[in-house]
């Protein structure tokens, strides 16, 4: 199996934008590991929990500019860290996991963001693309084969 560099690709095509995430792969959170492990570069996220059945449950979807991947997954892996209510319950009841993809992009995010919202959560509203094209699509690429969309 070829690990492939966890990093989101471009392609333009007219009105249409075609984003390859590939992710790296899936690591139980665990602070010094991340600090180790996780560049302090810009891109995306996904935290799960796995539940009492052993699966995997996406919790978060997130995006990280200033401060970097390493200080927000940090962050929002760890119980005393974590301010956000909901996130913080799961947090304290279940083991988090965590992937990450590099994306340096502002405007990109916002794109990849607002699919993943569209495809996890459709008819949301509070999530919103750059407006650059008509039509935004993503493919995955995972090793742990998780492909969400």
């Amino acid at each position: 199996m070829i690990d492939r560099k966890p990093i989101t690709q471009k392609l333009v095509r007219a009105r249409d934008v075609f984003y390859t995430v590939s992710w790296s792969r899936l690591r139980k959170a665990d602070k010094y590991e991340i600090i180790t492990s996780v560049p302090s570069e810009a891109g995306i996220y996904e935290l799960y929990y796995m539940d009492d059945w052993e699966k995997l449950c996406l919790f978060h979807v997130g995006k990280s500019w200033y401060g970097g991947l390493r200080n927000e997954i940090r962050a929002r892996t760890d119980i005393e860290l974590e301010k956000d209510a909901p996130r913080k319950a799961i947090l304290e009841e279940h083991d988090c996991w965590y992937r990450w993809s590099l994306l340096s992009n502002s405007d990109d995010m916002a794109d990849v963001l607002f699919f993943f919202a569209q495809t996890y959560l459709p008819g949301i509203l509070s999530v919103h693309h750059s407006g650059r094209y008509d039509r935004v699509f993503v493919k995955e690429n995972d090793a742990d084969k998780i492909v969400t969309v």
